[in-house]
């Protein structure tokens, strides 16, 4: 399971790693050449900047002028976009103390159950980053299909498919963690049976004094009681 792990690891933190492209890219919409007028020149929009770019190199970004009247999906996907950043940040930190190699944490179980914590961080950061990412796709092929959009229309940046990548890896990596620590928490009930069972065992078998040996079927001992009198009735009778 120590494999697994470190598999599920490195999947979060790439995960993570490619979240954090995507939130700071600006890439997540370009202009659409089939409707730009001029193709020398293109525009590109992300969560933060605007940037226009033409055939020479040159590229030149502002940021968005303000924050209240940005429309409500680019909003809604900062604050996601963050989220999973987040999520995905503490998901690292306690994976790397829940994994088994380390030597922090405490014993296997609570080990284990950072591991499930760091899992599920890693599953709720990939699922805000996918919901970001497909809410602004909708956004994007909604006014490309609409015909009676008359304004500019964008074409899917790479940001996000960067973005959906970064989720895809987080929740397999969060799910790998949740699925290695099932044994452990096997093994622990099975040592705790173990050792219930040996101590029930043992405190039947140190109940009894040492040196003396109980049988099953004890049988009483025999009473001479009544053969004492017997023989001397008949050497009565005989005198």
């Amino acid at each position: 399971m120590s494999g697994l792990q470190i598999l599920a690891f490195v999947s979060g933190l790439a995960g993570l790693g490619a979240t954090i492209g995507a939130t700071v890219s600006n890439e997540w919409r370009a202009t659409s050449r089939a409707s730009s007028v001029i193709t020398a020149t293109w525009v590109l929009q992300g969560l933060w900047n605007n940037c226009a770019g033409n055939a020479i190199g040159a590229l030149h970004c502002r940021p968005h002028h303000t924050i209240l009247q940005l429309e409500g999906y680019i909003q809604a996907c900062r604050g996601l976009m963050i989220a999973a950043v987040c999520l995905g940040f503490f998901g690292s930190i306690f994976a790397l103390v829940g994994m088994k190699y380390t030597k922090i944490g405490g014993s296997d179980k609570n080990k284990a159950r950072i591991a499930c914590f760091a899992g599920v961080n890693f599953i709720l950061s990939g699922l805000c980053s996918l919901s970001a990412c497909s809410l602004y796709a909708h956004r994007i092929t909604s006014e490309f299909f609409d015909p009676m959009y008359m304004a500019q229309k964008y074409e899917l940046g790479a940001a996000l498919f960067i973005g959906w990548s970064g989720s895809i890896l987080c929740i397999l990596g969060g799910s790998m963690l949740c699925f290695s620590i099932s044994g452990s928490f096997t093994k622990s009930h099975s040592q705790a049976n173990y050792i219930y069972n040996g101590a029930a065992s043992h405190s039947h078998i140190s109940s009894y004094p040492r040196g003396q040996a109980t049988s099953v079927n004890p049988r009483p001992p025999p009473d001479y009681s009544n053969s004492s009198r017997t023989q001397h009735f008949d050497k009565n009778v005989y005198v």
